[in-house]
Parts: C-alpha cells; sequence; structure tokens
C-alpha cells in the first residue's frame, strides 16, 4: 500500500478529518434510490465502522475492510456497540483474498484516489470489477482537480484520471462535482463516480 502510516494515524489519538463519525450523505442518497438492490456490500477503506454499520442497518449484509488493523478493532467495537452483524478484515484490498464476492454494492469514501501511479488506479478498478455481482455498484468519492491551491486535504485527481482506470473494466453511469462532508467547515471539493459492471466490452475510441 502506497501509505505505511495509515495504523499509526487510527492509534495517535489525534482528530482524522475523514473520521467524521456521520454516515456519508452521498451513501444514504444510493441507498434511498429504487434501483439499488439490497444484498452484499463492501465498503473499502472502512476506517472505524460507521458507514458499514449504517449498511447492515439498512439490511445490507456487509462486509468493510480496511489496511489499518487499528482501524478494524475501533471498527468491530463500533459493530458490537450497536448490535451490528457487519464483518471488517484488514488487509490489502488490491491484493488480498475476499472470499465474499460477489457483491452487489462496493463503497469507498476516499480511497481510490490514495492510489498516485495509474497502474494502481487501474488494478484498484480492475478488483472492483472482479468482485461486482451482476448488476452491483461502485460508488466512490474521490478528490477532484477542481477548486483552488491547497496544501492539506485529500489526493486530487482529475476527470481523466478516473475515466482512464475505470472506464475499461466498468461502465461509468456518473462522474459529477460534488464535496467531501469533513466536518468542521471543511469542504473540498469531489468526484461522485457510479459505476456499474459492464454488459459488453469497452470499445476502441474512433478517430477519423
Amino acid at each position: 500500500m502506497p501509505h505505511p502510516d495509515w495504523n499509526d494515524s487510527y492509534t495517535s489519538g489525534e482528530p482524522l478529518p475523514w473520521d467524521t463519525g456521520e454516515v456519508d450523505g452521498h451513501l444514504v442518497e444510493l441507498c434511498k434510490a429504487e434501483t439499488l438492490r439490497v444484498g452484499r456490500a463492501l465498503e473499502v477503506g472502512c476506517g472505524t465502522g460507521t458507514n458499514a454499520v449504517w449498511l447492515a442497518q439498512q439490511g445490507f449484509e456487509v462486509l468493510g475492510v480496511d489496511v489499518a488493523p487499528a482501524a478494524v478493532e475501533q471498527a468491530r467495537a463500533r459493530a458490537s456497540a450497536a448490535g451490528s452483524t457487519c464483518r471488517f478484515a484488514a488487509l490489502d484490498f488490491l491484493r488480498g483474498r475476499l472470499d465474499e464476492a460477489p457483491f452487489d454494492l462496493v463503497f469507498d469514501r476516499g480511497c481510490f484516489h490514495v492510489f498516485d501511479a495509474p497502474a494502481d488506479q487501474r488494478l484498484f478498478a480492475e478488483r472492483v470489477a472482479s468482485l461486482l455481482a451482476p448488476g452491483g455498484i461502485w460508488l466512490s468519492l474521490i478528490g477532484s482537480t477542481e477548486g483552488g491551491p491547497r496544501e492539506m486535504g485529500p489526493p486530487r485527481r482529475s476527470a481523466r484520471d478516473v475515466a482512464n482506470a475505470i472506464e475499461p473494466v466498468l461502465a461509468i453511469r456518473e462522474l459529477s462535482a460534488t464535496q467531501f462532508d469533513l466536518g468542521g467547515g471543511q469542504a473540498p471539493l469531489a468526484w461522485r463516480c457510479l459505476s456499474v459492471r459492464r454488459e459488453l466490452p469497452a470499445q476502441p475510441s474512433t478517430s477519423r
């Protein structure tokens, strides 16, 4: 993984800007859509489990994964306190084994964008594609290149970065401008990317 101190982030005791304790509004909106099938859900980069526990409360069979064992421990404690049946595992999403597939929903809030290398971004998308059930949906929230310069906040990815990684293996249904709700008045701009399993392979771009 590209960030070796994620575990330190969860053991430092310092507030984490992405760990707000509030369910992500984009996920709530998607789950309210009549077209979303309630089934198996995977959260990639689940952190302390806020979204995963909420998904379980909506009737999903949920697995949350994170590269940081300390985050997974806190997520399990959250689930236990809520009486939730969702499960958690500490693993490298790009290479770890997930026997629970396929999933009807894959969700990541700022996990895809931590990878700088285009090859890793493509591998992330390929991994999602391999785990989705027919009709399955991937919702990803990705730091965007929109807005002014900033020294802190989520990594920034262009729309081209996103499309280059995802389009070959998944059909992009929506790529729209939005923002992260990180609390404390922070609202970095983001992409809301909604992708589905392909029924047909992506066709080559045409030229004259």
